[in-house]
């Protein structure tokens, strides 16, 4: 395998080819994936493969030369994309079957989930399960007759390999056409069937949210954490409804079971306790060994249930570890406009987690006989290792038998941080795996949320300025002349029609930042792309598309519904425009969020688990509507500590309205001049000023049990 470990080295190294020195085809050296900005498509500009990429002259060359299509799909961190090429893509004998029988294409999923998405779903249609590597092939139309993730060179263990299928395909291609094209073309028709229906309604009530508190305790591991068996994966916003349903019920249960989950991921293998960061999941269901990729949406996600795990709480611990992975995003993800990047490989040297993994010795030689032992008792570093030799830190001295108990767990003995600092040091001299350095929009609206919610939170001015910066970086480089929004940016070029997940995310972040700095602008900007959103996807009847009507439709236009690694489009859509409204006093909007509920409710039949950020929207909808006004009283410490105190309880329903010139009035008459505090307004109906922090609290926990 090529070494992809050295930091950003060889699509570095490629993006400083002048292309224009280059003919068109890339010449000998290269294919024409040296003319992308991708970091994922430059991986492969070497290979012997033609590769091309998607676009239009690629297919009308399919169509053109009527060959079927090769397509590849991954991303530039994928462990088993890298496995692939190294034992297929970089040889002479696979471009010898490939070329001269096929159009291969590559696609980085990143940059377009929307051919990801309609081929994912292809594949799953006709094998049952899907991942990446995605190996499809394609009839010059592009629809598919074949589907895999990764596949072995040559045949092993009861797996086919890709020399046979693709010698096979372009045997059978010439005389047996038909067939393949038959194929194609029932997979077309199950594809568009799923996208047909777009109306599943169903009444706003609690019935789905009890279905699902009762899902997740039926399938919670109340020893090690985290729900079902391996993999697991953090999915924090399962977390995040978790807390709204302990809330909701008045369900401790519910809320231990998320505060649960979120210490063992911490204290477990799956976080990296030198570096700090969460990595992408667990392959053992204790969170000990991890498939160690670090993705950016991953680290929002996880640091905004950290933080409500704090609001819940109040233990320190869990606002620690939400300042640790801003942290490590701010330190190893940011640019240096104040933009974020995708994320950092699972390899380095061309081994997974090489650059995580210690030995005992190294540890010892490092930091002296004494506190190198008490360093590997403390995290688990054994002779054995856990992978590939190597141990993989974790905080051994946790019981997960006892992980409900107060223990205080929010630093780390003053020897063991220094010994964690010393490690880190001498960490950052080992070759550091790749790092993908595209902003994505979407993506970084969840980050520029979680940064401006704990600012709040945390009362942290330097995290708000940073998701400020990153939102007014990205509104400025990432839409064009018209202001339409834009995928991704890379190597100094924005590009691509932004998706529906894009708007609804970013969004979010601009909604968390008006929230945390009061700052009209943001709000400004969350209303005009929520209704460019509504143009560009949504239906006319409740529901939305992934893609523009402005965009390149493959196939046919998607949808989704369900939650994955990241949450739904559709999900945020609504979340974000039941928020819009009671912020904004925008009516219309709340009746845009409520119908889109309705419209979708029935699909959730008996897996609403699967459903989590919608079911959160359900819950806000159904909650009272709680709107705070900051009166413009004094800017006196008083107010402010106020203020703290509102933003460190957890209440998700309620929202600081634009102005308290726009607040419901209980009595219309009412002078609200020269007062400060908070006014709490329920259902259109206001209580007087309040100013002390307990109060708020007692008030604000009205209507729901106050959880101890």
């Amino acid at each position: 395998m090529k070494n992809l470990s050295e930091p950003h080295d060889r699509v570095k190294m490629l993006r400083q080819v002048d292309t224009s020195q280059l003919p068109p085809d890339g010449g000998d050296q290269f294919n024409r994936l040296i003319f992308e900005k991708s970091p994922y498509l430059l991986q492969h500009a070497e290979n012997p493969l033609d590769w091309h990429a998607w676009n239009d002259d690629t297919l009308d060359k399919a169509r053109r030369e009527d060959k079927p299509v090769f397509l590849s799909i991954g991303y530039s961190t994928c462990h088993w994309c890298h496995v692939m090429e190294s034992e297929s893509f970089e040889h002479d004998d696979v471009a010898a079957v490939v070329n001269p029988s096929f159009i291969p294409i590559k696609v980085d999923r990143e940059e377009r989930p929307d051919i990801d998405q309609i081929y994912m779903t292809a594949c799953q249609l006709m094998t049952g399960s899907g991942g990446w590597p995605l190996t499809l092939i394609l009839t010059p139309g592009l629809k598919p007759f074949f589907a895999a993730t990764y596949l072995p060179k040559r045949s092993r263990g009861g797996m086919p390999g890709l020399m046979e299928i693709l010698s096979k395909v372009a045997e059978l291609w010439p005389e047996n056409r038909d067939r393949l094209e038959a194929t194609g073309d029932q997979a077309v028709a199950a594809l568009r069937s799923l996208g047909e229906s777009t109306n599943a309604a169903g009444e706003i009530d609690d019935r789905p949210l009890r279905l699902a508190l009762r899902q997740y305790r039926g399938s919670f591991d109340s020893r090690f954490g985290g729900f079902g068996e391996a993999p697991k994966f953090p999915a924090p916003h399962n977390l995040s409804l978790l807390f709204r349903l302990g809330r909701r019920f008045g369900e401790p249960n519910a809320t231990e079971m998320a505060l649960k989950t979120l210490r063992a991921i911490r204290l477990g293998g799956i976080y990296d306790q030198v570096g700090f960061g969460l990595h992408r999941y667990s392959v053992d269901g204790q969170w000990l060994v991890p498939h160690f990729e670090k993705m950016l949406y991953d680290q929002a996600l996880a640091a905004l249930a950290f933080l409500e795990g704090f609001q819940v709480s109040g233990e320190p611990f869990y606002a620690r570890t939400a300042e640790e992975i801003f942290t490590y995003v701010r330190r190893d993800l940011g640019d240096s406009e104040g933009g974020f990047f995708a994320g950092e490989d699972a390899d380095s040297e061309g081994v997974e987690g090489r650059f995580y993994l210690w030995e005992p010795d190294q540890i010892v030689k490092l930091l002296g006989e004494d506190l190198g032992g008490r360093f590997n008792r403390f995290f688990g570093i054994i002779p054995a290792g856990h992978l590939d030799g190597g141990s993989i830190p974790h905080r051994s001295d946790h019981d997960f038998s006892v992980v409900d108990d107060r223990s205080p767990l929010d630093t780390l003995p003053d020897d063991m941080e220094k010994a964690r600092q010393r490690l880190f040091e001498e960490r950052e001299n080992r070759i550091r795996p790749h790092r993908d350095e595209k902003v994505l929009a979407g993506w970084n609206g969840l980050m520029i949320g979680a940064l401006a919610r704990g600012g709040g939170v945390l009362n942290r001015s330097d995290l708000l300025q940073a998701a400020e910066r990153a939102a007014d970086t990205l509104l400025s480089r990432q839409r064009t002349d018209e202001g339409r929004l834009l995928r991704r940016w890379c190597a100094g070029e924005a590009a691509i029609p932004a998706f529906l997940e894009d708007y609804a995310f970013l969004v979010f972040g601009l909604l968390e930042l008006f929230q945390a700095g009061l700052k009209q602008r943001h709000l400004t900007s969350a209303l005009e792309l929520n209704r460019q959103a509504e143009s560009l996807f949504g239906d006319g009847d409740g529901g939305y598309y992934d893609t523009g009507r402005d965009a390149e439709t493959v196939l046919t236009r998607c949808r989704s519904w369900q939650d994955g690694a990241l949450p739904a489009g559709i999900s945020m859509m609504v979340w974000n425009q039941l928020r819009l409204g009671r912020i904004a006093g925008d009516d219309r909007l709340t009746t845009m969020g409520e119908r889109a509920l309705r419209s979708s409710l029935g699909r959730i039949g008996s897996m609403p688990t699967a459903f989590s950020l919608f079911l959160s929207a359900l819950d806000l909808s159904l909650a009272p509507a709680t709107e705070i006004s900051l009166l413009p009283g004094p800017e006196d410490r008083s107010g402010k500590e106020l203020e703290q105190a509102f933003r460190r309880i957890f209440c998700p329903e309620a929202v600081i309205r634009s102005s308290p010139e726009n607040a419901p009035q209980a009595d219309p008459l009412a002078d609200l001049s020269g007062k400060e505090g908070l006014l709490v307004c329920r259902d259109r109906t206001c209580l007087p000023p309040i100013s002390d922090p307990d109060h708020l609290k007692e008030v604000l926990n009205s209507g729901f049990p106050v959880l101890s």
